[in-house]
């Protein structure tokens, strides 16, 4: 075990303030740890509110200059920074899983995945062009602009250290917004990396900042009346918390919260499609994705025990290891907190009476018997009032809630409190039409398990998984990261002489 004093002599991840790393006013740290050894591996410093208004201070400094920069020169910032990025991929990807977990392969994908918008952000000379109406009245022209919002800043999850701050940044800094992002403490490298390469990239300085921290950072940011929006990711009480302490402060929101993700499987499907389907979908990324696949739903009993049947026969091949063994299928989870707290949740599903048909808790993997690791775990005859069914584990536990029929599948779908995604898995045309117009889910798979959309459309789920108006990334993204300014204009030589006093109307 690492002691204490060898812990207060490992190197900590400082916030990137102006351009530059700096350790700022904190006097408290945080522990990173390797998940696969379940050993801390380095620390975090932890902001204080001077620190987090320092951060806001460099970006106030640098908006006037940045938003002034021509759209196409902002976009040439963001090519170099792509190709910097794909330069440095294999880096980053073990990078994120040695502090978070996840697979190498796994890595790679979150890193393309986020890469894809900011060659999206890349086309925002073309996202920004305004509207213009010639004579809306007699030589009176009107035309409309998007114009940036000013300092915006965003809070991101542990799950997705790259991916889920590059759904964010690139739209706002091609938009002309300066950036403070605080990631997950416990996951602090990433952010790290991409403040670098932005800056080899040519970013100014004081455009992208990096304050690493806990809920006083965060709190910070959304009281100072100098940041003028905040994107989130992460759980539900923490979205709906910063949703309602950010507008109260007069601030713009996008606060995307929990899930619990229904795959309703007919039985016409695919059987071995399907329970493929599921295996990644439920214990890629040991189940730590907002869009996993947490509840899969056959409909008619012979649908449900061939499924059962695939599934065990499956997570029996399943290859949990090591973060950065490159053949592994699943590795740790974050830290034992987590672990531990996942396996709560499958103590409770026994509890309740679901039949635990496959039990990962007792998993250990041989010379890496510290880490934080479980097997996949799979229940069987989950009922709606059950905790396992009610609440996002976030971990690789797969519920298997049967119903007799299409009906009571989309039933169960809509009835539950969130609405992040939902899939169908289905040979026919008209049941797929109907449940992707009937089911009250913001994303939706048909055939495909994890329906994320692409860069180019935008990420967000309905009912308690999402608190704010706009979706994120894509046209929603530009919509959120600028405000719309209207001008209507008449030139001195074609007004008509002496004052109106009627309502103005076009002539």
């Amino acid at each position: 075990m690492t002691s204490n004093q060898d812990i207060k002599q490992l190197a900590a991840a400082l916030h990137w303030i102006g351009g530059q790393q700096v350790q700022g006013t904190a006097e408290r740290f945080g522990e990173v740890y390797n998940p696969s050894k379940g050993e801390v591996s380095g620390r975090v410093v932890l902001a204080t509110v001077a620190d987090v208004n320092a951060a806001v201070a460099a970006a106030k400094k640098a908006f006037p200059g940045w938003a002034a920069t021509p759209p196409l020169r902002r976009a040439r910032v963001l090519f170099k920074f792509l190709r910097l990025m794909e330069e440095n991929l294999e880096a980053l990807a073990t990078l994120i899983s040695q502090e978070h977990g996840k697979v190498h392969a796994d890595a790679l994908g979150e890193l393309q995945r986020g890469l894809e918008v900011v060659e999206f952000a890349t086309g925002i000379p073309q996202l920004l062009k305004s509207e213009m109406t010639e004579n809306v009245g007699t030589e009176v022209d009107s035309f409309s602009l998007r114009q940036p919002l000013g300092v915006v800043a965003g809070i991101t999850p542990f799950n997705f250290p790259a991916m889920v701050p590059m759904w964010m940044f690139p739209v706002a800094i091609a938009c002309g917004n300066c950036f403070v992002l605080k990631p997950s403490e416990r996951v602090p490298g990433a952010s790290l990396e991409i403040a670098r390469l932005l800056k080899e990239a040519g970013l100014p300085d004081g455009v992208f900042n990096v304050v690493q921290g806990d809920k006083v950072a965060v709190d910070a940011l959304l009281d100072t009346p100098d940041v003028q929006a905040v994107s989130f990711v992460g759980s539900t009480p923490i979205a709906r918390y910063i949703y309602e302490r950010g507008t109260a402060n007069g601030k713009r929101v996008q606060a995307l919260g929990g899930a619990k993700n229904h795959m309703v499987v007919m039985p016409d499907a695919d059987m071995d499609q399907a329970a493929d389907a599921l295996m990644g979908a439920a214990y890629g990324a040991a189940g730590e994705r907002c869009m996993a696949i947490s509840v899969v739903v056959p409909v008619g009993e012979a649908t449900a025990n061939t499924l059962r049947a695939k599934l065990v026969e499956r997570l029996a091949r399943l290859k949990v290891s090591h973060s950065l063994d490159h053949s592994a299928e699943m590795g740790p989870l974050v830290t034992g907190v987590h672990r531990d707290k996942v396996k709560g949740y499958i103590d409770a599903g026994v509890a309740e009476g679901a039949e635990l048909v496959v039990d990962g808790r007792d998993f250990k993997l041989a010379g890496y018997e510290n880490g934080f690791f479980l097997g996949g775990s799979l229940f069987d005859h989950v009922q709606p009032e059950m905790k396992i069914y009610r609440e996002e584990i976030f971990g690789p536990v797969l519920a298997m809630t049967r119903v007799p029929d299409y009906a009571a599948a989309v039933k169960l779908v809509n009835e539950h409190e969130f609405g992040n995604g939902a899939a169908i898995f289905t040979r026919d045309g008209g049941t797929a039409r109907h449940f992707t117009a009937s089911v009250q889910i913001g994303m939706v798979g048909v055939n495909v398990p994890i329906p994320v959309p692409m860069a180019f459309h935008s990420f967000g789920g309905w009912k308690a998984s999402l608190f704010g108006d706009h979706h994120m990334h894509g046209p929603e993204g530009v919509r959120f990261y600028t405000r719309l300014k209207t001008v209507t204009q008449r030139w001195p030589g074609n007004t008509q002489a002496g004052p109106e006093f009627v309502m103005p109307n076009m002539k």
